[in-house]
């Protein structure tokens, strides 16, 4: 089949159908060159609006010259086109190639979000896929992490589905339809720089050291590790609507039916209950995961991933940390992801968690039935470091203004965790 074929055929397979609106991500590099002509080509026999993003981070002297190559790219198809520019590069936290590839998608997914696509195309392809596989082999993991790329993957906490059409398609198969097309594309000097693990990956599957360790056979692989990802997600989103609840804006686990599931199963559900309350798409690492599950199954409360289980009353509770929720001033509509707060509102006053102060307070809150550690992250208003009021704890409000506090269900979003694609 043809790159052509191919990517037609990868939009046609799509669970929510072929897009008639979409965004694709163009950096200027050979791949995303490639998958702008042969989008291009795509909308316009299928009456899909186009639109065409890419993001200077300012990292390198040339990338505004990239920027500059793509947008003429776009003139020339008549497709509209963006160049969004990270500006924090300058930050002093975390790795930098990590930080820029985080902004990427922050800005990208704005940049949809506001013109209203839902879909983002990025052009991954089957060489990509096999050195993600050979990546996290060498890392030590699992099924999960050898499933490697999805071709469709909804992005909850971005309000986006990254689509990848071109994960059947050979890099050099895409520099041979620009050459065919006459188009000039970029080229990164850092794809050559053998610090970055990629690149040794990349230098190891062109002179493979053992037969069968190639490209086409490590794609393989994350196939058939992405078919078994789906059976195991299926037995956790099972076991899920059988001992999962949602009270007061956190889950709930039944303790005995949870310590009866396969560790693989067990560990799936309390790994998604952890990314669901801190609202995180990246899940703990699976020996802090290990540590933490048999912390929980002595009877001791662990903290991990911005959360903390609470073994109590029957049930293995997920919350949230207090420590972990930075203060919010209002108006806030929507706290933490788990409550909607109602009421006046006051850019001086913040809300909080209670925490231990304000629990001693308003001591109504035993009333609800929850464990200590589990009330401690209820939402409080507070101004001046006074609590005003404890809107989820009834008839814990002094004075006027009133303020009301519902909790969200967690049950959904647990469920699209468990089993995103």
């Amino acid at each position: 089949m043809t790159p052509a074929a191919r990517l037609a055929a990868a939009l046609a397979a799509l669970p929510q159908g072929a897009p008639q609106r979409i965004g694709v991500a163009v950096s200027g590099g050979g791949d995303s060159m490639a998958l702008l002509h042969l989008l291009a080509d795509w909308a316009r026999g299928n009456a899909c609006d186009l639109a065409v993003v890419t993001v200077d981070h300012g990292l390198r002297p040339e990338a505004a010259d990239e920027a500059a190559l793509v947008q003429q790219a776009a003139r020339n198809l008549n497709l509209p086109h963006d160049i969004l520019r990270w500006t924090d590069a300058d930050g002093d936290s975390g790795n930098l190639a990590a930080r820029a590839r985080t902004a990427r998608l922050d800005l990208i997914a704005g940049w949809a979000r506001q013109r209203g696509i839902a879909q983002v195309a990025l052009a991954h392809t089957r060489d990509d896929q096999a050195e993600t596989v050979l990546l996290r082999l060498a890392r030590g993991s699992g099924v999960d992490g050898l499933s490697a790329m999805a071709p469709n993957r909804p992005d909850a906490a971005r309000g986006v589905t990254w689509l990848r059409p071109l994960l059947q398609v050979r890099r050099a198969e895409l520099r041979d339809e620009l050459t065919r097309r006459d188009q000039s594309w970029a080229e990164d000097p850092s794809n050559a720089d053998r610090r970055f693990d990629r690149v040794r990956a990349r230098a190891l599957l062109a002179d493979p050291p053992l037969p069968g360790l190639e490209v086409d056979r490590l794609a393989e692989t994350a196939t058939r590790m992405a078919a078994a990802r789906a059976v195991l997600a299926d037995l956790a989103v099972t076991a899920a609507a059988r001992l999962a609840g949602s009270e007061a804006g956190v889950l709930h686990l039944d303790a005995a039916g949870l310590a009866d599931l396969p560790d693989e199963t067990r560990w799936r559900l309390l790994s998604g209950a952890l990314c669901t309350i801190a609202g995180t798409a990246y899940r703990p690492r699976l020996s802090a995961l290990q540590q933490a599950d048999a912390q929980a199954a002595a009877g001791k409360v662990a903290a991990l991933h911005g959360c903390l289980l609470v073994p109590a009353r029957g049930r293995l509770w997920i919350t949230r940390e207090p420590s972990a929720l930075p203060p919010e001033p209002l108006p806030v509509s929507l706290w933490d992801g788990r409550w909607k707060i109602e009421g006046a509102f006051d850019p001086e006053i913040i809300v909080a968690p209670l925490g231990e102060p304000g629990l001693a307070r308003f001591p109504q809150w035993r009333e609800m039935g929850l464990p200590f550690a589990v009330a401690q992250a209820l939402p409080g208003l507070w101004w001046d470091g006074d609590l005003l009021a404890a809107p989820a704890v009834p008839g814990a409000q002094t004075g006027a203004p009133q303020w009301r506090a519902t909790a969200q269900s967690r049950l959904t979003a647990f469920a699209a965790v468990l089993k995103p694609d």
